[in-house]
């Protein structure tokens, strides 16, 4: 696949956005939510931007979710877990865990009944990439935004149907901040 420096989003009418932030905040690029959301904004077919992210229990996390909201973003959210990856010492390490694939989809069903043709995807999550098959085999126009080194094998080996482009490629305004 061809990837050029500078590209467009082409979208057919009636188009909606899933953003898995979780994923996107982990790329080496982060672009602002409320410059994405502008962005985004500019394209007259996008009906519907799905922001999904994960809440704790703490005033920083809830406060960023009242944010996201504020910006206009619909915010899927539901509790963050956390499970245990290690000890050092008598001291557990626990990891933060949030995954929205199961409701990403439930999303995408609830919008093919709703008519929209275009689904964009800001994750280069490969436990998705049944579900862009299925809207491929459905004659949908299906997007996936991802950073290099982000993107699933089993998204990559979608060779037909499915348009992939790095998200430092889109023709967002310049606040593309790099990751320390």
């Amino acid at each position: 696949m061809r990837i050029y420096q500078s590209q467009k989003l082409n979208l057919r009418e009636k188009s909606v956005v899933f953003i898995d932030w979780a994923n996107v905040y982990g790329w080496h690029l982060r672009v602002e939510p409320k410059t994405l959301f502008k962005y985004l904004k500019k394209h007259s077919q996008i009906e519907l931007i799905n922001f999904y992210f994960g809440t704790d229990n703490n005033e920083k996390s809830q406060n960023f979710i009242k944010q996201m909201q504020k910006i206009g973003y619909i915010v899927n959210t539901k509790a963050v877990k956390y499970i245990v990856v290690g000890k050092v010492a008598n001291t557990l390490i626990k990891k933060r865990k949030c995954d929205f694939d199961i409701e990403i989809c439930m999303s995408v069903y609830d919008c093919l009944t709703k008519d929209y043709q275009s689904f964009i995807f800001f994750s280069g999550d490969g436990d998705l990439a049944p579900i862009y098959k299925y809207l491929i085999e459905k004659g949908k126009q299906v997007i996936v935004v991802f950073e290099k080194g982000h993107v699933g094998r089993e998204v990559w080996e979608i060779k037909k149907g499915l348009f992939k482009t790095r998200l430092s490629y889109l023709n967002i305004d310049k606040k593309i901040i790099p990751q320390k």
